[in-house]
């Protein structure tokens, strides 16, 4: 990515700022690329060209440019048209505030982000960056549980102080970075009074596994507030279905059906919701282990004009059969030629 950038800019003033430079110093891999320059728009269309990604812009209002690579990647452009050091004193954090010229050369430091770097640390720029942006109130947290840091002692004060206009930015910059947190960056959260204006809550993060995945994990924290945040149409269903399920009335295979027919394909995750405990896991693990490789009989099969009826008829021989009571055709066809209304 680096060697496209140098070769599409070369001559040109322009730096390798945020966080390539951070991971860069820190020893992780080049995932996402920042470049501030003077013509970002003409730049990232030129390596959208070579790189072979789509270029779009990332913030009309600050004139930048986004490419995204097929496998995830980015490369982001940003303008600087005060020069890079106002470019710096407008960022976030210091250790995101270090510049590196793309020809190479000597790097622009003025916040002491390096030190930060090597005193594991998270310090804001400004006293103002996060009423400037309140999204950083997340990403304060976020940067303490991905990087291991801890806020120091004026950044974590600042924190508390705004922690009331972490609500304001876009539904999806919130949830982009929601996502991006385990159980110890809620907690934190929690802690820095940023989840209550959220409408979160910590209360059930203990029913879930350390490693839940994220989409668990918000259900967990949001529950029916989830439905606050631009969540996908899968997400909202999962979501519903998680929040819905009640727990089996005992561990009969008729019960576990139940409850499996309300929740599957999560299943799993609504016991951990439910703080189920470990003989449901076993159980659900058990019937699915179980599922036959098909139905005993087709919907056409069983002698009813179409409508809901059929699959009402379907779901009992299921559950009959889950339960042990038949485990034939015959006795399937039996049980909906009684059962027909």
């Amino acid at each position: 990515m680096l060697d496209a950038v140098r070769e599409l800019l070369a001559g040109e003033e322009a730096w390798v700022v945020g966080g390539a430079v951070r991971d860069e110093l820190l020893g992780k891999p080049l995932v996402d690329l920042d470049i501030a320059c003077r013509g970002p728009r003409e730049a990232a269309a030129g390596y959208a060209e070579i790189a072979g990604g789509k270029a779009f812009p990332l913030s009309e209002r600050h004139g930048a440019w986004r490419v995204a690579h097929r496998d995830g990647r980015t490369a982001d452009f940003t303008p600087v048209p005060d020069g890079i050091e106002h470019d710096l004193a407008t960022r976030d954090f210091t250790i995101n505030a270090i510049a590196r010229p793309l020809g190479g050369g000597d790097e622009i430091d003025p916040y002491g982000g390096r030190d930060d770097l090597a005193a594991r640390r998270v310090r804001a720029v400004s006293d103002s960056g996060f009423e400037d942006d309140p999204l950083r109130l997340l990403r304060a947290v976020r940067f303490e549980e991905e990087l291991g840091f801890s806020l120091d002692e004026r950044t974590e004060q600042l924190v508390r102080a705004h922690a009331a206009l972490v609500a304001r930015p876009a539904g999806e910059r919130i949830l982009g970075e929601l996502v991006r947190l385990g159980p110890a960056g809620y907690r934190r959260l929690d802690e820095l009074g940023l989840l209550a204006p959220l409408a979160g809550s910590v209360e059930r993060l203990d029913r879930v596994e350390e490693a839940a995945t994220p989409e668990l994990l918000l259900v967990a924290v949001f529950g029916a507030a989830l439905e606050r945040l631009p969540v996908s149409n899968e997400l909202r269903r999962y979501a519903r279905t998680l929040l819905r399920a009640e727990p089996p009335s005992d561990l009969s295979a008729r019960a576990v059906h139940r409850f499996r027919r309300s929740t599957e394909p999560w299943a799993l995750d609504a016991v951990q919701l439910l703080g189920g405990g470990d003989e449901l896991v076993e159980a659900v693990q058990a019937a699915r282990a179980a599922d036959p490789d098909g139905p005993l009989v087709r919907g056409d099969e069983l002698g009813v004009p179409p409508g809901p009826e059929i699959g009402r008829l379907l779901a009992l021989i299921e559950e009959e059969r889950a339960a042990g009571t038949i485990s034939s055709r015959d006795e399937a066809l039996a049980l909906a030629r009684r059962e027909a209304r």
